[in-house]
């Protein structure tokens, strides 16, 4: 989710393919629930995988432990645990790379939610009771022209740097900035596992709005991972840390889970598109799409990025959204090919089909195509969503959502079992090729990334070219 963009409904999870980096969360399902000692069991177990990875190698990974899964009838989002403060607390957090600010909710929220339907404890983060936690004033170089965001305010009678931001799905959150310790570990080698820390900015949310207040999906806050000066990306970037480049790859199985890294994932066969520069979002070139072959009668101008439009990809969202201009030709076009092998119909609006043979049988492949070649191919069921059994068939609904006007957007829907890299400027001087890397790859192979490839340290020779990259 990113900050005062009303068009965008939700965010996306992006994947990569191989370790440049220092910094790998392994993804999780978190269901079932009801296994309190599972989480323990599995962190411990890729404590093991990651010492197997770092053999021989200068230099560590920062390992989180990441819950959750894409479908939208469990889960629909992925979250991890953060420690902040002295003692440190832990907080669970949303991954979105539609934003930029680790935010968790502040002690005196007074309309925050007080229990969450994923089975975890909400925790509060309380600056009194952090030996290290500060204040950040307003001659801070985050409310002052430097680094200062369009959401950020500053009240001269508290002295206090604050924030409100508005998200897409009209929620929203207002707070104040703090600076506090951040905690991670570090695993080196075999079995050494280092403590680390840094000290970040991040926010304190005093007022929460519209999905935020629900119970049933309820986290401690958001952790942003976009490219902002804010994002803790950048932040532990600047500290030496990491460098400014991440990665992931979401399983599409009924098991869920998948990999999220700090650095880049080098995978054979993965190919490269530049993503569009100055852009708030992490923007890409579609420049069409083709339906088992065929490419659609779709005018590019429809993808083109402008102050409002263009396509993006967001950890946030869990579907995906198609302007009206390349929804309409798109279910044409798989309506016509299914028939007669399958009974279109309509329900709550959505184009479905009931379909009694296996979906892969029956409905094409497809695929979108970005500038410098790079074709995404989507399997039926990173189009289509299973709604259940009806009559003896299957309903399965086309997962893309109609646009009128505005952004494309790419979900966790079409985004899973593939491997994502984003390769982010270090500064300004450093070239406008940002890239996004990505790489289609079976489940088995997303789940067995992190067994085959070496982490390297720190920095990488992309650093002066951003770059979206797929495999």
């Amino acid at each position: 989710m990113r900050p005062l963009w009303p068009f965008l409904i939700l965010a996306v999870l992006l994947s990569l393919s191989v370790v440049y980096c220092a910094t790998l969360l392994p993804l999780h399902r978190a269901f079932p629930l009801n296994h309190p000692l599972e989480l323990d069991q599995l962190r411990a177990r890729d404590r093991v995988r990651h010492a197997r990875l770092l053999q021989g190698l200068v230099g560590g990974v920062v390992d989180f432990s990441v819950q959750g899964t894409s479908d939208p009838y469990l889960v629909g989002l992925y979250f991890t645990k953060v420690k902040l403060g002295s003692p440190p607390r832990e907080f669970n957090v949303q991954i979105d790379t539609g934003s930029d600010v680790l935010w968790v909710t502040c002690s005196s929220c007074s309309n925050c939610p007080q229990s969450s339907g994923l089975g975890i404890q909400l925790n509060y983060f309380d600056t009194s009771s952090s030996s290290t936690a500060g204040l950040i004033p307003c001659s801070h170089p985050i409310c002052t022209s430097e680094i200062q965001t369009t959401a950020t305010q500053c009240f001269s009678q508290s002295n206090q740097c604050s924030y409100s931001f508005q998200y897409g799905d009209g929620s929203g959150t207002t707070g104040y900035y703090v600076s506090d310790t951040f905690y991670f570990d570090t695993v080196f080698g075999e079995s050494l596992i280092t403590n680390s820390s840094a000290i970040i900015a991040f926010g304190c949310s005093t007022y929460q709005s519209g999905d935020l207040t629900k119970t049933d999906k309820a986290v401690d806050g958001i952790f942003g991972f976009g490219q902002g000066d804010l994002s803790v990306i950048s932040q532990l970037s600047s500290h030496g840390i990491t460098p400014r480049v991440f990665s992931h790859c979401l399983k599409g199985d009924g098991s869920g889970g998948g990999i999220l890294v700090l650095g880049e994932i080098l995978e054979p066969g993965i190919v490269y598109s530049p993503l569009v520069p100055s852009q708030p979002h992490y923007n890409l070139n579609l420049q069409s799409i083709a339906v088992n072959g065929q490419l659609l009668p779709i005018d590019p101008a429809a993808f083109a990025t402008s102050t409002n439009r263009g396509t993006i990809v967001d950890s946030g969202t869990t579907l995906a959204y198609l302007v009206e201009e390349a929804y309409d030709p798109f279910v044409s076009a798989v309506t016509a090919m299914v028939q007669p092998s399958v009974t279109p119909t309509v329900s709550k609006g959505n184009q479905c089909y009931l379909v009694s043979n296996s979906v892969s049988e029956v409905f094409p492949p497809v695929s979108l195509n970005f500038a410098g070649g790079a074709s995404m191919l989507l399997k039926p069921e990173e189009y289509l969503i299973n709604l259940g059994f009806y009559g003896g068939a299957v309903l399965w609904c086309i997962g893309f959502q109609k646009v009128q006007g505005g952004v494309t957007i790419l979900g966790d829907l079409v985004l899973k079992d593939k491997i994502f890299s984003m390769i982010l400027p270090v500064n300004e001087l450093d070239g406008l090729t940002m890239t996004q890397g990505f790489h289609q790859c079976r489940t088995t192979e997303c789940e067995q990334l992190s067994k085959r490839h070496a982490v390297q340290a720190a920095t990488s020779e992309h650093h002066g070219s951003p770059n979206a990259h797929y495999h």
